[in-house]
Parts: structure tokens; sequence; C-alpha cells
């Protein structure tokens, strides 16, 4: 099928810039070449990446971010990274998501995310984000991105993206400490309100004359987050909302809003609900400790706790003729009647308290055979969500309401590598760097529902819904970087996976239970990538790779109740299968770079939730989608000391064309374009720094259309439950006026912008920051 996307007025100018670029004279002196640039170590840092990557990657050091972006949160990180969207809803966002070249915010088991080398994904439930909460923003060194399913090393999971965060280790006794704080006044649907959120963190560390080394560090946040969703009624396609039935009496009330939904219909908004407005306080408190037993063989672990409390409330937009707030029940406006459920503006309050572990041993050898073994374990030691039946004043005093337990659900990874260094004359010919590994993962899901019948906000109630089960994955793999020619070199690598779901179970109460079968899958992955150093200062790289993404617990096992009976997902769910291919070209000149890439993601039996139109009556549930196909473009560049010294530009931008190729349990979909991927996606960043002691940035970043359903039905996407585009420009002016101290301000989205990822994404926010390091 031909692409639709109507792009080549773009690719012509494209295309005659990117063949002057690599056709001007090369500046040799001073520029790494890929093997060289492989070796770099950031001082007081561990080696972020596996040498001899065959991807893409895109990096930032902890001095870049700190002069360039205001940073919060740790996903905060990832803003202007190349082709990558982060769905941030608000500070203190538990629930931010990952977006990538060819999967969407809502596709979050394609984003592996990976602190140190442990794991911090969530692949428990479909749309759990990273655990961002086990890392705070003033231990970040680094991060790193990858893109694409094109090394042995990483899981299925890395189909999308891959990010590497690196904090730091200590090489002598020292410590920070920050204080950050935001402003926010949102305006939306006539309520106005200005959210503030904190957030303060300290850490120690020191590096013993003994080989021991430790970090210390402790982050408290408390951050209040604008409306996240509102309660809302269609109109049919007149135009005309549906009376209720029945004889009830009805309030006449004020303050409803009108507007047109992403689909085009009328709508009408009743106020901020469902918990819309999160007030939490997080704490996260980290030990990171190591020892070099020799100079060849050390060790290193860490044990880290978060805890959240968080409490959410509603806003009703809705006043009867004296002025009170009317929550529930019948009202009309205008000729208008709606009923409101009790449960529309319910609040709800949370509790949660996570641990995570994790231990590495590792030998360092300059040349020749190095082994590494690494383990981690995260376990949710409390999660309890109690939400309640009744509205927030009369929830204020008690009432019914649902818990719901995730006490207990976790997961583990276990990572066995050795790997060979050559040298010249070696066994090899000094031509081959060898990988080989074995992994090793569990996932286990524990979820409870419970009825609160006296008081929501306490006990523990009787069960009337739960879901569980495990999975697991057993893994072998191997890669070979040969350098089988002057500036040739081909990387080959396979990854051979036994995946096994077990212990699937759901019941209702009362209602009806489910014991999925067990099932087991294996699935061979190979990887092909050959590079070509044609000068000191140009590398071109053509990648091949497929990555099969397994499903998660929760698209397995977590069905719905129809009636009597349990809707289930597809008992014969397929694993995604990707099978990407990449070009590359990048151009490095003394105080600049360019790259260039080209790619094509065809992903088999992409997973997702629709509706099989090829059966009657037609269902609802977790199926896979035949094929999915996304091509694209991307360029990223920096430049240093431009024009004059101090102003320096890093940019990107990516055209992007992704298509429903096959369908056939819903043919209607294909040809569509597919769900949370923008035609254009790009930012730019400019900074100056003069001097040491202070810089000022500002940021732009784009994101064109995309679409929230399947048919490409939603024509109005820059309103409330679409996905919008992005036009956000951040700025920040960073002083350091003696040694250690540095303070910063900030406005992020200074315009207003308002976009929205279904939810309402951040408005305008002041930043301010206080750091001091010794």
């Amino acid at each position: 099928m031909t692409s639709n996307l109507r792009i080549s007025p773009l690719l012509k100018p494209l295309s005659v810039l990117i063949a002057s670029t690599f056709s001007t004279v090369v500046f040799a002196q001073g520029v790494a070449t890929e093997q060289q640039l492989q070796t770099v170590a950031v001082d007081g840092t561990r080696l972020p990446l596996a040498a001899n990557l065959p991807s893409t990657t895109a990096s930032l050091t902890a001095a870049e971010l700190r002069e360039q972006q205001n940073i919060f949160n740790p996903e905060d990180v990832l803003r202007n990274m190349p082709n990558t969207t982060i769905r941030k809803r608000y500070s203190g966002d538990r629930n931010a998501l990952i977006g990538g070249r060819s999967f969407g915010t809502t596709q979050a088991p394609r984003g592996l995310v990976l602190m140190d080398g442990y794991l911090i994904s969530n692949f428990l439930g479909r749309f759990d984000a990273p655990r961002w909460n086990m890392i705070a923003p003033e231990e970040i060194e680094r991060v790193d991105l990858l893109y694409g399913p094109y090394s042995a090393i990483y899981p299925g999971n890395s189909i999308g993206t891959t990010v590497v965060v690196s904090t730091r280790k200590p090489k002598q006794f020292e410590g920070a400490a920050r204080l950050a704080m935001q402003s926010e006044k949102f305006d939306a649907y006539g309520l106005s309100e200005t959210y503030t959120n904190a957030q303060a963190s300290a850490q120690i560390g020191a590096k013993l004359a003994n080989g021991a080394w430790y970090r210390l560090m402790l982050n408290r946040q408390d951050s209040t987050g604008h409306p996240m969703q509102y309660y809302t009624v269609n109109a049919n396609n007149a135009g005309i909302f549906t009376a209720p039935t029945g004889a009830r009496p009805t309030t006449i009330v004020s303050g409803i809003q009108y507007d047109i939904a992403p689909t085009g219909q009328k709508r009408a908004i009743f106020g901020a609900n469902a918990g819309a407005i999160d007030h939490t306080i997080q704490t996260t408190g980290k030990a990171a400790f190591g020892y070099d037993f020799s100079p060849t063989l050390s060790a290193e672990g860490m044990l880290a706790w978060w805890k959240n409390d968080s409490d959410n409330r509603n806003n009703s937009f809705l006043r009867d003729a004296n002025g009170q707030t009317i929550w529930s029940g019948r009202v009309s406006n205008n000729g208008n009647a709606f009923d409101i459920p009790a449960s529309a503006f319910a609040p709800f309050n949370r509790q949660e308290s996570h641990v995570q572990a994790g231990l590495t041993v590792k030998t360092r050898h300059q040349s020749g055979w190095n082994m590494s073994v690494v383990a981690s374990q995260y376990r949710i030691i409390e999660d309890v969500q109690r939400t309640a039946n009744n509205p927030d004043p009369v929830a204020a005093n008690g009432g019914a309401g649902t818990s719901t337990l995730r006490d207990g659900t976790g997961f583990r990874t276990f990572e066995l590598q050795s790997t060979y260094s050559p040298v010249q004359g070696d066994w090899t010919g000094g031509a081959h760097y060898l990988t080989f590994g074995l992994h090793a993962n569990d996932y286990h899901l524990a979820q409870s529902t419970r009825a609160l019948t006296t008081d929501w906000r306490r006990g523990a109630g009787d069960e009337n819904q739960f879901v569980g089960g495990d999975t697991r994955l057993f893994a072998l793999y191997a890669q070979d970087a040969w350098r089988f020619a002057q500036d040739w070199k081909a990387t080959i690598g396979t990854r051979w996976e036994s995946w096994k779901a077990y212990n699937g179970n759901q019941r209702f109460i009362p209602g009806a239970s489910q014991a999925y079968p067990e099932r087991s899958i294996t699935a061979l992955s190979p990887k092909l990538a050959v590079t070509w150093e044609a000068a000191d200062d140009i590398t071109a790289r053509l990648s091949a790779g497929r990555g099969t993404r397994f499903a998660t617990v929760a698209e397995l096992f977590q069905g719905t109740q129809s009636g009597s009976s349990i809707v289930l997902n597809d008992p014969d769910l397929r694993p995604e299968k990707s099978d990407a291919i990449e070009l590359m070209l990048e151009k490095r000149y003394r105080n600049a770079s360019l790259r260039v890439s080209l790619f094509q993601d065809s992903i088999r039996d992409t997973i997702w939730s629709q509706t099989n139109t090829a059966v009657f009556p037609s269902i609802t549930n977790v199926q896979n989608v035949g094929l999915v196909r996304t091509r694209g473009i991307e360029l990223a560049g920096d430049i240093d000391n431009l024009l004059i010294n101090g102003l320096n530009l890093d940019g990107n931008l990516a055209l992007n064309d992704s298509k429903i190729i096959e369908n056939d349990n819903f043919m209607a979909s294909v040809g569509k374009t597919w769900v949370r991927i923008p035609r254009i996606r790009g930012s730019v960043t400019l900074s100056y720094a003069p001097s040491s002691s202070w810089s000022v940035a500002g940021s732009y970043r784009y994101a064109g259309r995309q679409y929230n359903d399947m048919l490409n039905l939603d024509t109005n996407p820059d309103t409330y439950g679409g996905l919008s585009r992005v036009k956000q420009l951040d700025l920040r002016v960073l002083f350091k006026p003696v040694k250690g101290l540095e303070l910063a301000g900030g406005i992020d989205n200074v315009m207003d912008y308002r976009a929205y990822q279904s939810h309402p994404l951040p408005g305008r926010n002041l930043f301010a920051e206080v750091r001091y390091q010794y």
C-alpha cells in the first residue's frame, strides 16, 4: 500500500541539505571515530552503554541538562530528545509514559528504561509507566537513548526506545542539596486555580581509601496537579442531548460549559471529576554502594525505597439558584436535562510503598574476557487505592466505597554476561568484539478489588474482584562486532527467548471465575548491522533487526465482566514482532555534528484493545492488530560556539508515517494512521554561556497531527480528550555566583499553549531552583 504522508515538498530541500552536508570537506583533527566515541567515560560515572552497539543513540549529560532545561522530575530529561514524547501530565505524575518512533504513549511495554543497569520499567499493566520515582533529578549524571531492536543485548521491549539512566558514582567525599519550586496558574472551562509544587533533595557520598564507595540520597516532593479529566456528556450527531427517562426532581443549574468533542459532537462539561486534582507527597530514599576488590574486580549495589500519599479531589462547575454547588442528581440547563451519578465526582486516595534492590559484580580487564552478573528485584510492599461512591462533600464524612490492592506485586531480573575485547594478533585476529549472555525475568501481578460498605477511608472489606498471574522469560543471546576490513564493521547478533505465562486467574464475586491455561512461546530474533567509517568524521550504518515483545500479565489476564460472564482477552494473544531497518549517516565537524536516519519499523501482531467486528456479536478486548508499519526520517544535530563563543544550538526533526496495513478483526481501520504518533515531531535548544558563571537557554518543541482513534475520527484534536499539537517554549537562566552554588529560574510553556494527550498537559509554569554541591 502506498503512503499518504505528504512530505515530498519537505524531502526535496532535505535531500539537498543532506547531500551538501555529507559532501563537505572533512575536518580530521580532533574528531573521534565511532570506535573511539564508544570508550569515552564521563569523570566519576559508570560507562553508560555497552561497546559496539549497532543502534542509533542520543545523549545528554548532567551539565548539559542543568544548563538547558528546568528539571523538576527525572522524566523531564527526555523532553527534547529526538523523536520522543514523554507524557507527563503534571509534576508528580506517577504515570509519565514514553512514546517513540513507532509507538504511542499508551504502548508502555515498548519503552525499556534502565537505571545503572537495573530495570525500572513496569511491564505489569498495559499502561504502567516506568518507575521514575526510584530516581531523583539530583543524582542523574547522564541519560542515553537507543532506538530500535538492533542489539541482541536488550530484550524485546527495546523494539521501541531504550532509556539508559546513569547516576553519579563518587570519586571523593562529596555532597549536594537542591530545592526546586513550581507555580502553575491553570485556566480551563471557567475554572482558574494556582497549583504549586516543591521538591527538596540531598545526597552525600564518598570514595574511601580501601576501595569502597557509597552514596546516600533522600528526595521529597509535595505537588498538586491541575485537573486531569472532566465529567462530560456528548450530544448526538444532530446536536441534541438525549433526555433522561423517568420522573425525578430536577435542579436548574448554571455553570455547565459547552464545547466540541474530539469526534465533532457538541459536548457538555460539568466539572473536574474522578479525582481529577491530585495532591501527592512522595519520598524517595536510596543507598548505593560499591567495593573494588582489585583493579579488575568490583561489586556494587543499591537499595531504594519510595513512598507516596496522594489525595484526589474534584471540582463541580454546577451552581443552583442560591449559588450552592451541585454534585449529583438530575439537573437542567438551557433546556437540556442530564442525570449525574453520585460516583461522578467521587474522590479517592492512594497509599503506596515500593522497594527495589540491585546487585552487580563485574570484572574490568582492558582486553580479553570480562564477566558481569546483575540481579534486581522490584516489589510493591503496599499499594491501596480507596475510592468513595459519593461526591466530595458526602465522602468527607465516610460512606461506602471500594478499595484496590496490589500488595506483593513485582518483578525480578537476572543477567549473566561475558564479553571479549580483542587485541592485535589475538585468536580473533584482533577483529572480533564478542558478547554472550543469559537473561531471565519474572513478573507477578495480584490485584484485588474490595467493597467498603461502612467507611471508604478505612478497613479491608470483602473481595468482589481479583486478577492475577505470572509471566517468566528466559533468554540466551550472542553478538559479534567484527571489524572485517579497515573502516568496516559488521555487528551480528541473535537472541533466543523462551516465554511462559501461568497462574492466570480472574474472578468476580458474585459472578464468574476464569482460570487461564498455561502458555509457552519461543522466539528467535536475529540482528545485523554494517558500519562504514568513511572518514574520520563520517560514519554510515545500515542496521536491521527483529525484536519480539511478549504480552504483559494484564494484557493476558485482565478481562471485563459482562452480565454473569467474563469477556476474556484473546486467549491466543501472540507476541509483537518488530522487523526494523535503519540507514544512518553521521557527519562530525570541529564544533558540530549532524545525523540523518531513514527508518522503517514493521510490527506484526501489535497488541491493542479494539473491537473485533469479524465475529457476531462483536467483542471489544485486547487483541492482535495484523501489521502496523512506520516509516520516517530523523535529523539531529548540534553546533557549539555558533557565531560567537558560548552560543550553542541543539536540534532535531522527525517526519513519521505510521499506517495500519493489516487488521482482519477490524477491517475498517486498514489504511488509517496509527494512534499517538505525530506526523512531525522536533525540538530546538539555543543556549548561551559566555562564561562559567552564568548561562541562558531557550527550548522550543513541536508535535504535529496525531490520532487517538483507530478510524481517525477525532477530527477536533486540540481539545480535552483529543491528541493535540504541541507548541511549547521553555526558558531558563542559570547563575553560579560562587563555587558550588547554582541559582536558576525559568518558565516552561511561556505562551501557555494548551495541549492535550487526552488529559490536559501542563500550562505555563514558573520555576525556581537553588542547588549547592561540594
